[in-house]
């Protein structure tokens, strides 16, 4: 997991989180926590699985993972995000993020920007803010070109 401190105050979290619901307190629901945190960026479910298995030497359910991130998510840990028909998921305790969507491939670029969290807490009266999450939908480069070559081809086919 990252840093100690986030490390202990994640699993402090946690653990207050499912003692509070009684909600079992179990190895795998930990581990499942640690690799998140130890993962960057957003992740798949398949992609939490295989990092599981092949860089922790762990294996849990699919049921399992889906369950946890449920609970990780009610918890305020994991933030769960939809783009288009792709499911995510993020750590997001301490974390700001900016994401760049791209609506035709679907890939997502994360971008951290001290001028956006300056902005946000400048416009923001009697509010505690403790994360943000900011997506900004558009076309990446490459699709964007590709785009713009198609046009071409449309246009040079018309004349």
């Amino acid at each position: 997991m990252g840093n100690s401190k986030t490390a202990e105050s994640v699993k402090q979290i946690f653990t207050d989180y499912l003692r509070e619901n009684k909600c079992r307190r179990t190895p795998e629901r930990f581990e499942i926590l640690e690799a998140v945190y130890s993962m960057n960026g957003s992740f798949e479910v398949e992609e939490l699985l295989a990092y599981m298995a092949e860089s922790r030497k762990f294996r849990v359910s699919r049921a399992t993972i889906y369950n946890t991130l449920e609970l990780l998510a009610k918890a305020n840990l994991v933030v769960h995000h939809q783009f288009g028909t792709v499911s995510k998921y993020e750590k997001c305790h301490g974390t700001e993020k900016c994401h760049l969507v791209c609506t035709k491939c679907h890939k997502i670029t994360e971008i951290n920007s001290l001028d956006i969290a300056e902005t946000i807490n400048a416009n923001i009266k009697k509010f505690h803010l403790t994360h943000y999450s900011l997506y900004l939908y558009g076309l990446c480069s490459k699709c964007h070109q590709a785009a713009k070559r198609r046009k071409a081809r449309m246009s040079k086919d018309k004349q």
